[in-house]
């Protein structure tokens, strides 16, 4: 048994390297199409739903198969669930560069995200198999925070430089090619048993998870769109559908996540974290490199560095904030980081029209350092906050919240946009809704950090009492 887990921890470099590049990748494909938005609506047809389309669908694909793909790799094994979500990501992104109008990409993207979750979900798990040291815990962490922000950071500035050649598509392939390595590398990974191999698999909930969270946001594009009555019975749909989720999970024989984590604070802290990410500062950011073109006059190449400011920052203050990790608490970094955002954010809104884009550089920095403390905290509670086995399923519903919050915060925001006095007011709008909606996570994840103090202080005086 030593000499197995000798050669496992061995294989840490290796591991690691892999996740980090498919987190880099993931966001890489994620962030790409908030840098050419503009471009990819006209050349597509894209209607003002269509555009909202364009940039929720990834999320959506993420978000509803993000906690499924955790699920069965503890079933048949991170690496075989990698390498499958590595062939689905680049099989969809094929299909993306030969797309010609709004539909069949837009399909494609959720398919690219449904194949990004498999590489996502497993990642933290490959790493946690094969090692369990605290050290490589937080440095993990490191590496992980730091790919998320380097791929947000890249993909608008990869799409802006390929924009002016006419070459959007490359973009699709060159993240089609990067995903084969990817799955020929984590191929070589060596395998290891399933942690529960017996676990059911909750099909009925990985269909109402996507029906639901795919009719919800269908239902606020419709509502921007002006379709009153659509909208209506996309909204009650998406109501039936959440109400039969959460009874699946309540009383049918499988669950997507194990109830027993709902009762650990900790854990839901860190889901509500993640949520607030999502809503908060990637919503406002997915929509950001639009407003810069159409508002502030941008080409979308300068756009695209200039909400690098946000995200690079994000990337290099992961790696400062690392060597906090034994100073701050998890709900330091969580709470600290979303209320950094908010800052952030409010510093960005109050434009006037003819506003400079350099008035938004000082809050693109406080956000950007903000995000590196929030998403190093998030990485750090996702894996502390649920059994070392769960690994999968803990990072699996992290980042579900994530992009559920992302997807619902983008559509949220083309409704406030499209119902403001133009451009620049719309955006202070989205802005100030993105704080708020931030500092109300942040307040969720303190009053859940205060449960989660009072039941040990609890678990602490029983204890005392036995010995007595």
């Amino acid at each position: 048994m030593m000499s197995l887990m000798t050669r496992l921890e061995g294989g840490y470099p290796r591991v690691l390297a892999t996740v980090a590049a498919s987190t880099l990748l993931a966001m890489l494909a994620y962030a790409g199409p908030l840098g050419n938005a503009v471009t990819l609506n006209a050349a597509l047809g894209a209607s003002a739903a269509g555009a909202t389309w364009i940039l929720a669908s990834m999320s959506v694909g993420l978000a509803a198969a993000l906690v499924t793909a955790g699920v069965v790799a503890d079933r048949i094994g991170h690496r075989r669930v990698f390498v499958l979500g590595a062939a689905v990501f680049v099989a969809a992104n094929l299909a993306c560069a030969a797309a010609g109008t709004t539909v069949p990409f837009v399909a494609a993207r959720i398919v690219a995200g449904i194949g990004a979750a498999g590489m996502i979900a497993t990642g933290l798990g490959l790493v946690a198999a094969v090692s369990e040291h605290d050290g490589h815990r937080a440095k993990t962490a490191v590496w992980w925070s730091s790919s998320m922000g380097a791929g947000i950071a890249l993909g608008p500035v990869l799409t802006g430089v390929l924009d002016p050649a006419g070459a959007w598509r490359a973009f699709y392939l060159l993240l089609a090619a990067a995903g084969a390595a990817l799955g020929w590398a984590a191929m070589r990974i060596p395998p290891r048993a399933p942690q529960h191999p017996d676990r059911a698999l909750d099909v009925l909930g990985f269909m109402l998870l996507t029906g639901a969270l795919t009719t919800a946001v269908a239902a606020i594009v419709e509502v921007r769109a002006g379709a009153g009555v659509v909208a209506a019975v996309l909204g009650g749909a998406a109501v039936v559908l959440t109400t039969g989720l959460v009874a699946s999970q309540r009383y049918g024989r499988g669950a997507l996540v194990d109830p027993a984590l709902f009762r650990r604070p900790r854990f839901l802290g860190a889901t509500a974290a993640a949520f607030g990410t999502g809503v908060g500062v990637i919503s406002a950011m997915s929509v950001a490199c639009t407003f810069v073109v159409r508002g502030l006059g941008l080409s979308t190449l300068q756009a695209g560095a200039l909400l690098a400011l946000w995200s690079a920052t994000s990337a290099g203050a992961a790696l400062g904030f690392s060597r906090l990790a034994t100073v701050l608490s998890g709900t330091t970094h969580l709470v600290g980081g979303l209320a950094g955002v908010a800052v952030g954010l409010l510093l960005m809104s109050g434009l006037s029209d003819g506003a400079s884009p350099f008035r938004l550089v000082p809050g693109l920095l406080v956000a950007g350092v903000a995000s590196g403390l929030l998403n190093t905290g998030l990485a750090r509670e996702a894996l502390a906050s649920v059994p070392s086995s769960s690994a999968a399923m803990g990072s699996g519903v992290n980042n579900t919240a994530r992009y559920v919050g992302s997807s619902l915060g983008i559509t949220l925001a083309g409704v406030l946009a499209s119902g403001a006095a133009g451009a620049v007011a719309g955006w202070n709008l989205i802005a100030t809704s993105a704080a708020a909606a931030s500092l109300a996570c942040g307040a969720v994840v303190l009053l859940l950090a205060r449960r989660t103090r009072e039941s040990a202080a609890g678990r602490g005086a029983a204890s005392a009492r036995v010995s007595d």
